[in-house]
């Protein structure tokens, strides 16, 4: 089986070391025109003695000032990442700060010289007193936007790293009884059916090597579809023909990388809520497509007649650590739904397409 690292993170910060955002990124680009506008418009806003007409006038000049510091310091800041990467918090936010400070030094200057005071409606202000003003503005809003980032990128690495231990217990969780009728299934076997006694095995030892895959490797889809047609061998044996199963999964990309262990979990719920509670057995279906680079896959199984059973308050568990390692993987762009109605259970994923091109991942 073949294992790749994680790819490129999939949210600015996620695996970086570096506290502050990738100001490279298109979206941040984005992200600090729009806080720079908003800034340039509460300083036109700001002084009471100008009417809506000046006001509206000072816009422009204001923003067209407020973009070039907040462009300039993000271009540098983006030139100097790869080197901010290996200091201190402590160095990488005074030399942040310091940059900040110095492309509004220089551009102030500029201003000042090539525009003239009276363009930007400043009066008889003299240039020291221009100056110390806008640093003053710079350092109010350098200083809480540097702890922001700091803030948010300590909540992303304990997000990231709640999210990884609960996969690792996830992994580390074969369930007892899961465990214990394999084995009885394999000794009964093994002398009537060798033959099938030596594929239980075999199926048993790659679900335990797959729990065993470090949390933050990857996996093809056409593996995790090949370890959950392992555990779903095991099961027949057992359950016989009660356990049904259709596969509806030709249009999907088998070589799009995943998280491990990401199916397997709920066919697991499936087989142990749905199939074991009824005598007659089911169905499960596996369906999935691929729309907008986006892969659904959903899966459903029967339920008790009377409903969901004792056994399904287990369900969650499961469900909760896979959308959680979701979030935290893909942010927004990718989840877990569930619906109960009187016939089935159905649970259904959707995540974002990453392919993988001689073992160098991209999306």
């Amino acid at each position: 089986m073949k294992i790749w690292k994680s790819p490129p993170p999939f949210a600015p910060g996620d695996d970086d070391p570096l506290f502050l955002p990738d100001f490279c990124a298109i979206r941040m680009v984005f992200v600090v025109v729009i806080v720079a506008e908003l800034a340039a418009f509460v300083l036109a806003l700001a002084p009471l003695n100008l009417s809506l007409t000046e006001r509206l006038g000072n816009l422009g000049i204001i923003s067209f000032f407020v973009q070039w510091c907040a462009l300039g310091a993000s271009a540098l800041l983006c030139l100097l990442r790869p080197w901010l990467r290996g200091h201190s918090v402590v160095l990488v936010s005074l030399f942040s700060f310091s940059i900040i400070l110095g492309v509004i030094t220089l551009v102030s200057e500029g201003a000042w010289y090539f525009f003239q005071r009276p363009f930007f409606g400043i009066g008889e202000y003299w240039h020291m007193h221009f100056m110390l003003r806008n640093l003053f503005i710079g350092i109010i809003i350098t200083g809480p936007l540097l702890r922001y980032f700091y803030m948010q990128h300590q909540w992303r690495l304990k997000i990231r790293t709640e999210a990884q231990a609960r996969l690792q217990a996830l992994q580390a969780r074969i369930r007892p009884h899961f465990l214990f009728n394999s084995m009885n299934t394999i000794a009964s076997l093994t002398r009537s059916q060798p033959a099938k006694a030596e594929m239980a095995t075999e199926n048993l030892a790659d679900l335990f090597r797959a729990s065993l895959i470090d949390a933050k490797q990857y996996q093809t889809l056409e593996e995790e579809f090949e370890l959950c047609r392992r555990y779903l061998e095991i099961e027949a044996l057992r359950l016989g023909e009660r356990l049904q199963v259709n596969w509806e999964i030709d249009t999907l990309p088998l070589q799009a990388l995943i998280p491990p262990l990401l199916l397997q979990p709920l066919l697991e719920n499936a087989i142990y809520h749905g199939i074991e509670p009824l005598t007659e057995g089911g169905v499960i279906e596996i369906r999935g497509e691929m729309t907008n680079r986006q892969l659904h896959i959903r899966i459903e199984n029967p339920v008790p007649r009377q409903g969901m059973s004792a056994r399904s308050e287990g369900h969650h568990i499961a469900l909760d650590n896979i959308r959680e390692r979701l979030h935290t993987l893909y942010a927004a762009r990718a989840g877990l739904e569930t619906e109960l109605s009187e016939q089935c259970y159905r649970t259904q994923l959707f995540f974002p397409y990453i392919k993988n091109q001689d073992e160098d991942t991209y999306y």
